[in-house]
C-alpha cells in the first residue's frame, strides 16, 4: 500500500473513530430549580436520576440559584449554555423575564422546557405541568373548606408574586370561591418567596392583621411548613387550620399534632423524572413539540400536549392521618 493510500486510510479512521465518540458521549440534561436547598426539588432530582438510569446515555446537571429569583437563574442558564448542554428543562421563577437567555439556548440547538413552574411559550418547547391547573386551584380551597362547615376567613401564603404556577393556580381558586365555596372568605395573598424565614414572618403578619382568620392556605411547600410552624408556636392549633401542598416527609409531624388536618400534593419523584423524559426523546428522539402531539413519560404514562404546547402529569393527592405515615417515607 502506497504512503499516500496509508495516509487516506489513517485519516477515514479517524474520524470514523472522532464521530463514533461524539455520538457515545452521554446526553447532558440540566434539571433546573427555582431554588437549591428544597426537598420538593430535591425529591424531584431523585426522579431526574431514575430516568436517566433508565434511559441510560443521560447525565443529569442539577442545578439552581440559592435565591429563588429570574436574575439568579438567568446566571445559572448563561453557564449552561457555555457547558454546551443538550437540553434544559427548568421551572422558573419568572414566566417572562427567563425568555429571551431561553431563545439563546434555543438557538444554540439546546432543547428547552420547562415543568413546574412554566416560561411562556415562546421561550420553550413545552410546558409539564404537574397537575391541572384548575384542578389545583379548587382543590387548595376545598382542603381548607372540607374542615370549615360554618365558612370563614381564609388567607393565602404563597412562594413568590412572579411565580407562575403559584399565581396560576390561586387565579384558579378564586374563580371557584363564590359558586363551589360561597362561605369562604379570602381575606389575603402574601408572599413568602419559597424562603423560610420570609414566609415565617408572613404568616405571623397574618395572625396579626387577621384575628378571625381561619385557614392558611399555602400552596408552596415552603411556605406551608412555615406557616404550621407559626401555629404551632402560637398555640392556635384547633383554631387556624394550615393546609396546601406539601411534601409528606417534610409535613408528617403537623398532621400528627393537629396543626393541619390534611394537603396534598403530586409526587415530585414522577415529576422530575417525566421532565427527562420529555427532554429526552425532543432532543435526541427528535419528537416534535406541538399540539395534539402525544408523548412518553416512560412509566409514568403518556401526555398529550395542548394549544399552548402544555400538557398535565397527574392530579393531586391528598395525605391525612390515614396515610401520611406511608408517603412520608417516600418523599
Amino acid at each position: 500500500m502506497s504512503f499516500l493510500k496509508k495516509l487516506m486510510v489513517t485519516a477515514a479512521f479517524s474520524a470514523a473513530m472522532f464521530v463514533n465518540a461524539a455520538y457515545a458521549e452521554n446526553v447532558k440534561i440540566a434539571l433546573v430549580v427555582k431554588s437549591l436547598g428544597n426537598g420538593f426539588f430535591d425529591a424531584a432530582n431523585k426522579g431526574a436520576e431514575e430516568a436517566a438510569k433508565e434511559l441510560g446515555d443521560v447525565d443529569i446537571i442539577y442545578t439552581g440559584p440559592t435565591k429563588a429569583t429570574a436574575e439568579a437563574q438567568i446566571e445559572v442558564v448563561n453557564s449552561l449554555i457555555a457547558q454546551k448542554v443538550n437540553a434544559i428543562a427548568i421551572s422558573a421563577n419568572d414566566a417572562d423575564a427567563l425568555v429571551p437567555v431561553l431563545k439563546k439556548a434555543m438557538e444554540r440547538g439546546i432543547t428547552v422546557i420547562s415543568w413546574d413552574s412554566g416560561v411562556a411559550k415562546e421561550g420553550r418547547q413545552l410546558h409539564l405541568n404537574p397537575s391541572d391547573t384548575g384542578l389545583i386551584g379548587e382543590t387548595i380551597i376545598k382542603l381548607a373548606a372540607d374542615y370549615l362547615p360554618e365558612g370563614g376567613d381564609v388567607a393565602i401564603l404563597s412562594a413568590s408574586s412572579t411565580a407562575t404556577n403559584q399565581n396560576a393556580w390561586i387565579d384558579a381558586a378564586k374563580k371557584v370561591l363564590p359558586e363551589k365555596f360561597p362561605k369562604i372568605k379570602l381575606v389575603a395573598t402574601v408572599y413568602g418567596d419559597d424562603d423560610s424565614a420570609k414566609s415565617t414572618d408572613e404568616a405571623k403578619g397574618l395572625l396579626k392583621s387577621y384575628p378571625n382568620l381561619k385557614a392558611i392556605i399555602a400552596p408552596t411547600t415552603v411556605g406551608v411548613v412555615a406557616a404550621a410552624q407559626v401555629v404551632t408556636d402560637a398555640n392556635l392549633i384547633g383554631k387556624v387550620n394550615v393546609t396546601g401542598l406539601a411534601l409528606p416527609s417534610e409535613f408528617k409531624k403537623f398532621i400528627d399534632n393537629g396543626a393541619s388536618q390534611a394537603v396534598a400534593l403530586w409526587n415530585p419523584i414522577d415529576l422530575g423524572y417525566s421532565a427527562v423524559y420529555l427532554a429526552h426523546d425532543l432532543a435526541v428522539k427528535k419528537e416534535v413539540a406541538k399540539p395534539g402531539a402525544t408523548l412518553s413519560i416512560g412509566r409514568v404514562g403518556k401526555v398529550t400536549l395542548d394549544d399552548t404546547n402544555s400538557a398535565a402529569m397527574a392530579p393531586p393527592f391528598q395525605f391525612d392521618k390515614s396515610n401520611i405515615e406511608k408517603f412520608s417515607k417516600i418523599y
